[in-house]
């Protein structure tokens, strides 16, 4: 296979990172309970955190049922996707040093991360939506991060990544149609 058919092998039986976004869904809606617990900020903060981990296995599990090839290890792009994500986990330094020194900002810097993570798929999975969407949850978290409270920044996430979603939907339907 030539690059451009390995790309759309990975976009096809992978859906697009489908399975990550949905999972996200519920990471996001993890966090925004956290956001509204009253409790002291660094708790939140350490919460926040803990809602991340499980991300891995609930787009395991999401996969399952969305019936998407979670390794496709036939492609090796697949690793090259494996990095991207990787990629992230180094950032999470820059969120690490937010967590105490700029408390009220860290779920801010959290989702700018996310968001800018995702800019490599949309070349990967051959999708618009990553595209642009990187872009606008990247700034998007910026002005409502500096602007409001962080239980408003993670109820846009959440509506973000319902609108993601619904365009991978749409952007893989026109694939196996």
């Amino acid at each position: 296979m030539n690059l451009e058919e390995l790309r759309m092998d990975c976009a096809i039986k992978q859906k697009r990172g489908l399975h990550f976004i949905l999972a996200s869904v519920a990471i996001w809606c993890a966090v925004l309970i956290v956001q509204l617990m009253d409790i002291p900020m660094l708790t939140k903060n350490l919460y926040t955190f803990c809602c991340t981990a499980p991300l891995l296995p609930l787009a395991y599990f999401v996969s399952k049922i969305i019936k998407v090839d979670f390794q496709n290890k036939g492609n090796p792009l697949t690793n090259l996707g494996v990095l991207f994500s990787v990629n992230q986990m180094l950032y999470l330094l820059i969120a690490m040093w937010v967590y105490p020194t700029v408390p009220e900002k860290m779920l801010m810097v959290i989702a700018m991360i996310f968001g800018s993570h995702l800019l490599p798929y949309g070349w990967l999975y051959k999708s618009k939506t990553y595209l642009v969407l990187s872009v606008v949850i990247t700034i998007l978290a910026l002005i409502i991060g500096l602007n409001f409270e962080a239980y408003v920044l993670a109820v846009m996430m959440i509506g973000i990544e319902i609108i993601f979603s619904i365009c991978l939907w749409i952007e893989n339907k026109k694939f196996s149609a």
